[in-house]
């Protein structure tokens, strides 16, 4: 079944200086999608309030969780949700998870694990607390409940390079599955830690800076020692031939220009590819 394209020009999650370039960057990917089968997120404006949640861009978070749940829920299709920041995974995960509540597991292709609240987290920025919230932890309003949420032995993470100490501890007393950037040259080290939840579904959350800077120069985040676009493809095509693909999120391309964006969409297609076909 060919999936509904789900744009969600979000930056407001991200306290990068790049923050701005992550809206241009899900439009830029918008351009090549098939009109007929996408449908964009409305964000709001205004950068948004904290509203003392410790959170930073609180209200504006929450306006476009509420909005992207609203078109999520008009879809029969599985979603492949197109960002800006990590944040859109929050409502796409959960719409997933409706769809699948006992046998879903999700898969964190990124080079941060995202697991920091609003207590532990040392800018306030959501896109470090995503995956946290996924899992039922942090702020009100941008949490997944209890009958929606993904426990923590269901979550892989995968090609992460950069974690804070308060998620080392996380990872370490709930021996959270980690897939490092070396091992993933082919998908059998993924697709065993994925076996090892004993999911049948698989949600995938793409950050593009799980790739290394030398396969694109567009990212939010430039962090050496990262995939090639060739593996990270091929991750997918192995997950999909042994778990069946509940939706999935690309997130994190933040070009300079749009001359910039054309050098590095053909690597994001290939990605989409791999996903659709």
């Amino acid at each position: 079944m060919s999936p509904t394209f789900v744009v969600v020009p979000q930056w407001q999650g991200s306290v990068s200086s790049r923050a701005m370039r992550l809206a241009d960057g899900a439009e830029a990917i918008r351009g090549d999608l098939p009109a007929s089968a996408t449908v964009a997120v409305p964000i709001p404006a205004e950068a948004g309030d904290s509203e003392d949640t410790g959170v930073n861009r609180y209200s504006a978070l929450a306006l476009v969780r509420s909005a992207q749940t609203a078109v999520l829920r008009a879809s029969d299709d599985w979603a492949l949700t197109i960002g800006g920041d990590c944040g859109v995974s929050l409502a796409a995960v959960e719409h997933a998870s409706r769809q699948h509540p006992s046998d879903l597991a999700v898969v964190w292709l990124d080079a941060h694990p995202d697991l920091h609240t609003p207590q532990s987290s040392p800018s306030g920025a959501f896109t470090g607390m995503v995956l946290r919230a996924i899992t039922g932890g942090g702020a009100d309003g941008l949490a997944l409940g209890s009958s929606t949420s993904i426990p923590l032995d269901r979550v892989v993470l995968a090609g992460t390079r950069d974690i804070d100490a308060a998620e080392a501890e996380l990872i370490r007393t709930h021996s959270i599955a980690l897939v490092a950037a070396e091992d993933l040259g082919t998908a059998d080290a993924l697709i065993a830690a994925v076996r090892h939840t004993g999911a049948t579904q698989v949600y995938l959350h793409i950050d593009l800076d799980v790739l290394d800077p030398s396969e694109m120069t567009g990212l939010a985040n430039l962090l050496p020692f990262g995939i090639s676009v060739e593996a990270l493809t091929g991750a997918i095509t192995g997950l999909r031939a042994h778990f069946g693909l509940a939706g999935a999120t690309i997130a994190g391309f933040a070009p300079s220009s749009a001359e910039a964006a054309s050098d590095d969409l053909s690597n994001v297609l290939r990605v989409i590819g791999s996903l659709t076909r």
